[in-house]
């Protein structure tokens, strides 16, 4: 399908717009322009990764208002196409494009930010391309990857068209490896691609529940080695949705996409057993729950709702879920800042309706402009573009807003103003975008689209989402998208000394600031309790009230997530980057409950996030207050336990009995026989190892299970009390005749291996400790309505005290808009 988006006219306007003497003057902002209002930290953000940077020294040659003009006047140069020579009409309208920027009203994506009137020239953060089933296919997607990433983008793919494994290849007579093996190949590609100067490359990776490979897809990131840059989410269909309704012991039926027949879903390793509906439906929970992956995708209902279904079917989203795009299509984001508009406090608290109409006609302005002045990275990336003219705008700062007018998110009213935002949003964007098709026509896929059917003639096929605002919030001094606080404080690194370190200030949110400081119950202890544990429900000396408007991420039962997400989702083109955050000791069944609930409430996807899931999180522990292991070291605790134990006899051994649920750590280890991948369990009150498990990559039978007997022996010793020190001891310097070098020296053998790894968790021990997690459940507050799936019982609660520590600052980690954040320094990861 060509694309007619700009007239010839618009072209050779397009092109005079460049001419030096004409040229909009993107490196010094106009008089008029006024200085940003940006905090300390923003700055910092910056200077770290969107100011342009002296390519020799490093040295940062621009400055915040630069920035924003240099956005600004490039995007504003799109009026040039459909206005020739009005370069006053330009003027304004990149000076209103500034403003909205420097006064923290409203921020388009990163990418746009760093790239606009730059030789990269790529403003887009999201597309999805398409992966045909042949090498040839396979391979241009991959190199569509590289070409997308190295500008910035993120990349999602649906896997579904590639033949299942053991599949006939009949050029060569013998059979595929099936989607697994080449999914690895689009991961090593990216690993391969450092993005810009603050992310690596991030993908989506779908795959349909009907696909012979669904189960494999499904546990493939159980090796946690495996696919380490992508999101990994099933495509759920309208039939199996409507299988596991009626009758969830039904057989499971795929089909095969290159030969279309269909056939029963085999269990790998049994003589003709098969999967049935609800037992893949329950693998799907067990690992959403053990690691927060895979996410679930409604694709019929994507499509259904899909308003340019003449352009063909969707069948991917992008790394986040948030855009289900077409194949070589892409979108720009912005999102706007809900807590500026606030004017007063609570009751007196009024939301600015016209200003923020105001604002949404301005930016819808924007991002189209954005469409016309982006340097796509492949031509059928520009050609599908153009053709949807797709765009995403958003918001940012929801919980500001809640704060400030003394709503709590996890009620009827914070649900209630939620989905009234997001109405007037949808509403708006489409006025404005009627009336740019007024101005500049029709985007070129209308005709045959639901929009031509309705009779209403539109500019953009899709004009909103809810995206992850993870750096963008960050400089805009606000609460992300549209997730609670993860926090009411934290602490920021703002600069560094003389000898480069660091100096940390705590922040804390503005609003709470100064409500606690105007009810006297502001103390710096309060705050370095709220940095410790993230939220105000456990203290004393604070309202009621306070406590029901303040809360935090850790507060908030998944119910009311999910309530939240789809009161947005009611009015949004696109779809919503929201994580459901459950605690810690949160079970399957409860994951089971809020999957069944997004069934149910119309939301196109679910990203779920349970508090200590990734093997990763536990590294970062927190005080417990009990002397801790390191190397040469047990806790005091464990110690005097192992000596009452081993001092009444080895016959008296009796390993105790251990909870169904407890924190882990994983530990990668290099041995002989290739990488090996330990797990301690550990007791969330005392903090004292208890399990051992070990795994090796591609030892072979024999090795694999001399290791599983050395950990079954290790785990019984620590069940009964003994100390990791004496197993460290026992098993380190055991030859064999192999060994590897390492850079933790040479590792002699399997057991030394172990010993090597046991030794980082004692180190690691030593350095941080976890306070065992508190609350549960998944139920909305008392005298709340329960979802409509029923709702499980309980107390709402913390979802736990466990930590991530960012890699650039070890400050605490934030689970949100389906992305990592870092609040300390702007450190984030979609």
């Amino acid at each position: 399908m060509k694309s007619n988006a700009t007239t010839p006219q618009a072209t050779e306007a397009l092109s005079i717009s460049t001419d030096p003497q004409h040229q909009l003057n993107y490196v010094d902002p106009p008089e008029s322009c006024g200085t940003p209002d940006l905090t300390q930290n923003a700055i910092t953000v910056l200077e770290r990764r969107y100011l342009k940077k002296d390519p020799e020294t490093g040295t940062v040659i621009e400055t915040p208002k630069q920035l924003f003009w240099r956005v600004a006047s490039h995007v504003a140069k799109a009026e040039l196409a459909y206005a020739p020579g009005n370069y006053e009409r330009a003027m304004a309208v990149a000076t209103e494009f500034y403003d909205l920027m420097a006064t923290r009203m409203f921020l388009p994506n990163s990418p746009c930010l760093m790239n606009a009137g730059r030789e990269m020239g790529m403003l887009s953060a999201c597309f999805v391309l398409p992966v045909e089933d042949s090498i040839e296919g396979i391979f241009e997607a991959i190199k569509a990857t590289a070409l997308i990433q190295k500008a910035g983008g993120g990349t999602g793919f649906s896997f579904s068209r590639l033949r299942p494994k053991g599949d006939i290849v009949t050029s060569s007579g013998g059979t595929t490896e099936g989607p697994m093996s080449f999914i690895e190949v689009f991961s090593k590609a990216t690993d391969a691609i450092q993005q810009g100067a603050f992310r690596r490359g991030a993908n989506m990776g779908m795959m349909r529940v009907d696909h012979p490979d669904i189960h494999t897809f499904i546990t493939f990131k159980d090796d946690p080695t495996r696919l380490t840059n992508y999101n990994i989410s099933v495509a759920v269909t309208d039939k199996f949705l409507e299988d596991l309704k009626s009758d969830p012991t039904a057989i499971h039926q795929v089909q095969n996409p290159r030969s279309g027949k269909w056939k029963s879903l085999v269990k790998e390793g049994t003589e003709g057993e098969c999967w049935t509906v609800g037992e893949l439906w329950d693998v799907i929970i067990e690992h959403a729950h053990r690691s927060g992956e895979p996410g679930v995708i409604f694709i019929d209902r994507i499509n259904q709702q899909n308003p340019i279904k003449n352009v063909g079917t969707i069948e991917a989203t992008n790394p986040c879920g948030e855009q289900p795009l077409h194949a070589w299509d892409s979108c720009n984001l912005g999102s706007v800042n809900l807590g500026n508009l606030i004017h007063g406090e609570g009751e007196n608290a009024t939301f600015d309706w016209p200003a923020y109409k105001s604002i949404i006609h301005a930016t819808t302005r924007f991002l189209d402009n954005v469409i016309e002045v982006n340097r796509y990275p492949l031509p059928q990336i520009d050609n599908m573009s153009k053709t949807t003219r797709r765009i995403g705008l958003g918001v940012m700062g929801f919980a500001d807003a809640l704060y400030k007018m003394g709503i709590g998110y996890d009620t009827p009213e914070g649900t209630k103003f939620g989905e009234e935002v997001m109405a007037v949003l949808d509403d708006e964007s489409h006025l404005a975008s009627e009336m740019l098709a007024e101005e500049r026509g029709c985007f070129p896929a209308w005709e045959g689209s639901d929009w031509e059917t309705k009779g209403r003639k539109m500019r953009n096929s899709y004009t909103t989402t809810v995206a992850p605002t993870g750096t963008i919030s960050i400089i805009a001094n606000c609460s992300g998208g549209i997730e609670p606080m993860f926090s009411l404080a934290f602490n920021r690194q703002v600069m560094k000394d003389t000898e480069g370190k660091p100096t940390i200030m705590k922040e804390v949110n503005y609003v709470f600031e100064e409500q606690a400081k105007a009810s006297g119950c502001y103390t710096e202890e309060m705050i370095d309790d709220i940095i410790e544990q993230g939220s105000i429900q456990h203290m004393e000396g604070i309202s009621d009230e306070m406590k029901s408007v303040f809360v935090t991420a850790h507060d908030i039962t998944p119910y009311w997530h999910m309530k939240m997400q789809a009161a947005f989702q009611r009015h949004c083109d696109a779809s919503i980057s929201k994580t459901i955050n459950f605690p810690t000791d949160a079970t399957p069944a409860d994951v089971r409950e809020i999957y069944e609930m997004a069934v149910e409430e119309g939301v196109k996807g679910v990203t779920v996030y349970r508090d200590g899931c990734r093997e990763m999180q536990p590294m970062a522990l927190k005080e417990s207050g009990k002397k801790d292991a390191g190397a040469g070291t047990t806790t005091d605790s464990a110690t005097e336990m192992a000596t009452t134990a081993t001092s009444a006899g080895a016959s008296m051994l009796s390993p105790a009995k251990l909870p169904e649920m407890m924190p882990s750590v994983r530990i990668r280890q290099t041995t002989p026989f290739g990488n090996m991948h330990v797990q301690v369990s550990y007791d969330p009150e005392s903090g004292a190892p208890r399990e051992v498990f070990a795994q090796l990559g591609r030892a072979g039978d024999v090795a694999n299970s001399d290791l599983e007997g050395i950990c079954r022996m290790v785990s019984l010793w620590l069940r009964a009390n003994g100390s990791l020190e004496m197993v460290v001891n026992q098993l380190k310097g055991i030859g064999s005749s192999l060994s590897v070098p390492t850079r933790d020296g040479r590792i002699m053998s399997l057991p030394d291996g172990l010993a090597c790894a046991l030794q980082k968790y004692m180190d690691a021990k030593a350095n941080y400790t976890t306070g065992s997690p508190v609350g549960s459940s998944m139920a909305p507050a008392s005298g709340t309505p329960q979802s409509t799936s029923g709702g499980s019982t309980g107390t709402p609660g913390n979802v736990g005290s466990y930590k991530i520590k960012c890699p650039t600052c070890s400050e605490k980690l934030a689970f949100e808009e389906g992305c990592v954040k870092c609040y300390g320094c702007g450190y984030s990861q979609c």
